[in-house]
């Protein structure tokens, strides 16, 4: 990483009894930010880890995609979060834009029995951080979720332009999972 420029950080939300987990989080963390960043277009923004559970997942990710999109309706704020626990049961991890520039990585720790399991979902989480630095990618996104927590509409020519990208990042984070290997190798 370049120095002092970018800080990664490494914490849990509501885990209790994994503090070595938090350890090996935080080695492979600083890895995975180098790789990534060397290997990616883009810039690394400022990232913060949390590993948490499948609940907390959902509730920091609704909480961090309703302030990017200037939602203060807590009906409409409870809705997407309950929405967003049926998804986040089976996700292993997620990446959220913030606000103030830099990304939530939220990474559901019970879906990792191992570190080479955490590390293929911390490089992808983290090529979707680099994905948000890219011109246009945080506008695009802020009204997607504007138009899903029905704040304001988006044309229907922008929600296909929006899923047409958003699976080409995906498809673009799944390529990069490769790094993680390197990972695995360099923490055994």
């Amino acid at each position: 990483m370049n120095g002092d420029a970018v800080k990664l950080t490494v914490t849990t939300h509501k885990l209790f009894g994994y503090r070595q987990t938090l350890r090996t989080a935080q080695r492979l963390a600083d890895q995975a930010g180098r790789l990534v960043e060397r290997s990616v277009p883009g810039r690394m923004p400022n990232v913060q880890i949390t590993l948490t559970t499948a609940r907390g997942m959902a509730a920091l990710a609704t909480a961090a995609d309703a302030d990017l999109a200037g939602l203060s309706d807590r009906r409409a704020r409870a809705r997407a979060e309950r929405a967003a626990h049926k998804v986040a049961r089976g996700a292993a991890g997620r990446a959220v834009p913030l606000a103030d520039g830099g990304v939530l990585v939220l990474v559901n720790i019970e879906q990792h029995r191992t570190p080479d399991d955490f590390a293929v979902t911390l490089v992808h989480e983290l090529v979707h951080a680099m994905q948000f630095s890219r011109r246009g990618v945080r506008e695009r996104i802020v009204r997607d979720l504007r138009d899903g927590f029905g704040v304001e509409k988006q044309s229907r020519r922008e929600a296909r332009e929006h899923m047409r990208l958003l699976s080409a990042e995906e498809n673009e984070a799944y390529g990069r999972e490769y790094l993680a290997q390197q990972l695995t190798s360099t923490a055994a």
